[in-house]
């Protein structure tokens, strides 16, 4: 049973299809999730969704039996972007289960789970208790087998999106949209016909085989087709999805990818303009530009661990209106604090549209600092290696915190440093005022820690 240490991961499960998850396990897993559920007092019923892994129905399947078999109602709504999945769990007031292994490769498989109206589960908010009963096998309980039903959310899901972002008036677009053949090419047209916009769909056909390239846009050799085609039709913005379009970059006309940290900021100030004086969260490996912005919209602005389980709660904790990753997940209050790829592409089509200019000159000014990208770098210590690098930086004229790692902060820059939860590996990311000075410092925090 140790392998199970291996697919618990720090906010969902993820795994090989049939090496580690299999329907035997989905199956463990659903009588888990319903007793873990029994315990929190939580409502009878399980919202499902699945995405178009060949794996996942058959999982899905399994995994409702489970829970059936403890007494559980379930709602299956089919075929579901994981934010979908999430507007469910609002809207319905449910607990949930999303079989996805996102942007992972097509041989991976996994879960998303949620407490009713979308609250995480993570390590640290039940996902232990599960794998503690998947790992105690099932209990002989002599109960009434739970009903599954059918329903079909996705209209109920865009008119809801629909309420939260005004696109009734913004002028037409040319967008393409690379689904990379995951969920979006299942959400997006439903979405986009009730748009002004020329949608152009690329890799839409549902194929959990990835067929075209990897459906992982923070990779960016994954956007190589979109940023070509953007110039080849002359576009006014692309969109590229992952795998469960939970998370959405943009690029630009100029075939140029966005940094997630402008998008932060712009729908910052956005959302401050509609509730002025509120709080805002960005994790803190987010650009300083954005907490620049929220000071100048009159906001409060907050920094967060990564990760979407900390995002959440604190935002639930100080009744923060807006959320923002710099791996680009985007949390909405009224989304049940909840992460939504589409509703970040509506607000940035929101935006574009309602202006008179292209998206790079629209994301200007929120374009401040050079940032790294983050950098992955195996090392056998990661604790020593950290220690090493605070002890040179620490006689600088900087300031260091631990919220998350190692954060150094410069004059006119800071870095993070962060140990991966699940391999030897330290996380780095780098901003600067230059080009010159971000490079100056990323090359001597890497000899650092590589040598």
């Amino acid at each position: 049973m140790n392998e199970f240490a291996d697919i618990f991961k720090a906010y969902d499960i993820r795994g090989l299809v049939d090496l580690e998850i299999d329907v035997d396990f989905a199956f463990a897993t659903g009588v888990a999730f319903a007793r873990f559920l029994q315990i929190e007092r939580e409502p009878g019923t399980i919202v499902i969704g699945e995405d178009m892994r060949p794996s996942s129905p058959s999982l899905a399947d399994a995994f409702s039996a489970g829970a059936t078999s403890q007494g559980m109602d379930v709602i299956r709504i089919g075929l579901a972007s994981t934010d979908m999945l999430y507007f469910a769990s609002g809207k319905l007031g449910l607990p949930g289960a999303m079989f996805t292994a996102s942007h992972n490769p097509a041989e991976y498989n996994g879960i998303k789970l949620c407490l009713s109206s979308a609250r995480p589960i993570g390590k640290e908010s039940g996902l232990v208790t599960i794998e503690n009963f998947v790992r105690e096998g099932s209990p002989i309980a002599m109960r009434n087998v739970g009903v599954e039903k059918q329903r079909n959310m996705l209209d109920e899901y865009v008119d809801h999106l629909l309420t939260l972002v005004d696109v009734s008036n913004i002028r037409p677009l040319k967008i393409i949209v690379d689904a990379g053949n995951g969920m979006a090419g299942h959400t997006a047209p439903a979405i986009f016909a009730r748009l002004n916009c020329d949608m152009i769909p690329m890799y839409f056909e549902l194929d959990g085989t990835f067929p075209n390239h990897e459906a992982n846009p923070l990779d960016e050799s994954t956007l190589a087709d979109l940023k070509q085609a953007i110039k080849d039709q002359n576009a006014d913005l692309g969109l590229a999805f992952d795998g469960d379009a939970d998370r959405c970059f943009l690029v630009d006309e100029r075939g140029v990818a966005v940094n997630p940290s402008a998008l932060t900021a712009l729908i910052a100030q956005r959302e401050l303009i509609k509730r002025p004086g509120s709080t805002i969260i960005y994790n803190l490996i987010s650009s300083r530009a954005v907490q620049e912005v929220i000071d100048e919209s009159g906001g409060v602005g907050l920094r967060s661990r990564v990760g979407h389980s900390y995002i959440k709660k604190m935002m639930a904790d100080s009744g923060a209106i807006f959320g923002g990753e710099h791996s680009g997940h985007f949390y909405f209050k009224e989304f049940w604090r909840a992460d939504s790829g589409a509703l970040a592409a509506l607000h940035a089509i929101a935006a574009l549209g309602e202006s008179d200019t292209t998206l790079s000159a629209l994301l200007a000014p929120y374009n401040r600092y050079v940032i790294s990208g983050e950098i992955n770098s195996k090392v056998p210590d990661t604790k020593a290696a950290t220690e090493l690098v605070e002890k040179t930086y620490s006689s600088g004229q900087v300031t260091l915190d631990h919220l998350d790692g190692l954060t150094v902060n410069g004059d006119t820059w800071w870095f993070n440093l962060r140990p991966s939860n699940t391999e030897p590996v330290l996380r780095l990311n780098v901003e600067a005022s230059t080009q010159a000075q971000m490079e100056t410092v990323r090359d001597a925090v890497l000899s650092l820690i590589r040598s």
